[in-house]
């Protein structure tokens, strides 16, 4: 049985701007000690939420850099790595290992895809050439591509492939992942809003994008399935569903960033290409977070 690098909720962090689009490195120190306080059991930093493909390689070094420092060892750091390069991968993934990374968070490789043969090669080749842990990443509405459950068996097969976030929406390919894979591969929840089925067929957490805004809620969806609280877990995703829909209204992380701000969180907008939250759209996330009382009056 491998290592699981966490169990619970980690929360994919956004990265804060200023206004001329510089890193926030102030409020990434507060963002932090958010989550360290509200219990969230990992942070994954500069992926999809973390705006991975707009930084550049020195300030994804000194992102991770700066949590690793300002966490202490308490909880996992997680750094993005992904590229459709291999060789790419291979530089970063080791810059964030030496950045005091404790895992790696992989995606499949984009755009130019690859075929399942290809997915084995390339994730084998960077695991050959790092010295901790490797969690995959499969979205394919993102990508273009899919891994499936039997390739998942071959790429359990390499020691420092430890798991995957899963955000393929195939529930019954996520269980015949699990039914060949076993304890040889951790499945993550890619999606917030599946994190509860995912758990109920052996999934171990959930890599959250809600978590920036509901951290104490995320977790305790897991801790209570984990503790056979089923009713209660169940309770507690079905009530808060909705603040993780509204947080998908627009391409991610164009509203989690607006919600932040919301509730007094002034993580700044997002990097061209993309834009900012429509009238419409702002105002109903601020109705779904008013109701939950979450959003400050500003």
């Amino acid at each position: 049985m491998k290592k699981t690098v966490f169990t619970g909720s980690a929360v994919a962090l956004v990265t804060p701007m200023h206004e001329d689009g510089s890193v926030n490195y102030e409020m990434l120190d507060r963002l932090v000690d958010f989550q360290l306080q509200s219990g969230t059991r990992g942070i994954v930093a500069c992926a999809t939420t973390g705006e991975s493909p707009t930084l550049m390689v020195e300030e994804h070094v000194k992102i991770v850099s700066r949590i690793v420092k300002k966490v202490g060892g308490r909880i996992p750091v997680i750094a993005s790595s992904g590229s459709n390069s291999t060789k790419s991968a291979v530089e970063l993934s080791k810059a964030m290992e030496d950045a005091g990374a404790d895992a790696l968070l992989t995606i499949t490789p984009y755009y130019n895809k690859t075929s399942q043969e290809g997915f084995v090669k390339h994730f084998f080749y960077i695991a050959d050439r790092v010295h901790i842990p490797m969690i995959l990443y499969n979205i394919p509405s993102r990508t273009g591509c899919n891994i499936q459950p039997e390739t998942y068996r071959k790429l359990a097969e390499h020691p420092n492939i430890v798991g995957v976030k899963e955000a393929n929406g195939n529930l019954a390919a996520n269980a015949e992942m699990m039914a060949l894979c076993g304890d040889n591969l951790t499945l993550y929840s890619g999606e917030d809003s599946l994190t509860l089925p995912i758990l109920s067929i052996g999934g171990k957490g959930v890599v959250s994008t809600s978590a920036n805004v509901i951290p104490k809620q995320m977790e305790s969806i897991c801790r209570d399935y984990f503790d056979g609280k089923e009713s209660s877990s169940r309770k507690t995703f079905l009530k808060y569903l909705d603040v993780m829909n509204a947080l998908f209204i627009d391409v991610n992380p164009i509203p989690v960033k607006a919600a932040m701000k919301m509730m007094g969180f002034d993580c700044g907008g997002c990097r061209l290409p993309l834009t900012s939250l429509s009238g419409k759209n702002t105002e109903n996330l601020k109705n779904v977070l008013k109701r939950h009382g979450l959003a400050k009056e500003l």
